[in-house]
């Protein structure tokens, strides 16, 4: 019996997706400023989806979408960003982001934003995935040439 739940607790843990986060960062705001972005790389070891994500620094944290519109970039909340196995997804501005609204305080450039990600398995099963973002200049446009390598 005990051999049995020893299985079927490797089982479980062996069943989740593993997930790399690359270049952690978020853009830097104004004292007055009530929303910014996250952005990094993710690439999950099997077919997963990121379906939502929490920060201290924020009271609404949300995936969402930008899509050009009759002319005009919208942004829309998205339920979950699909993460195909081994396949790299960037979430970058301008497209897939990480929504931190309703902001708590001013994020400033140089700091860390801790970011919890919850990313749900091909089993059903959500799991979270702590990330330590960097905080870049306001004007900061893409990722660098850095690999945080976050694995979890």
């Amino acid at each position: 019996m005990r051999n049995a739940m020893w299985f079927l607790l490797f089982a479980a843990v062996a069943a989740q997706a593993e997930v790399t986060v690359k270049a952690p960062w978020v853009r830097a705001t104004v004292p007055s400023q009530k929303a910014t972005g996250a952005f990094m790389e993710l690439v999950s070891s099997e077919d997963a989806s990121l379906v939502s994500a929490a920060s201290p620094v924020a009271g609404v944290v949300e995936v969402h979408s930008m899509k050009m519109e009759g002319g005009v970039m919208k942004m829309h909340a998205v339920p979950g960003l699909d993460l195909p196995a081994g396949k790299p997804v960037k979430i970058e501005p301008g497209g897939y982001h990480v929504m931190l609204m309703d902001l708590r305080r001013q994020v400033k450039a140089g700091e860390k934003v801790p970011i919890e990600l919850r990313i749900r398995g091909g089993d059903g099963k959500v799991q979270s995935v702590a990330v330590e973002a960097e905080v870049r200049e306001i004007g900061a446009r893409g990722a660098m040439d850095h690999d945080h390598g976050h694995k979890h």
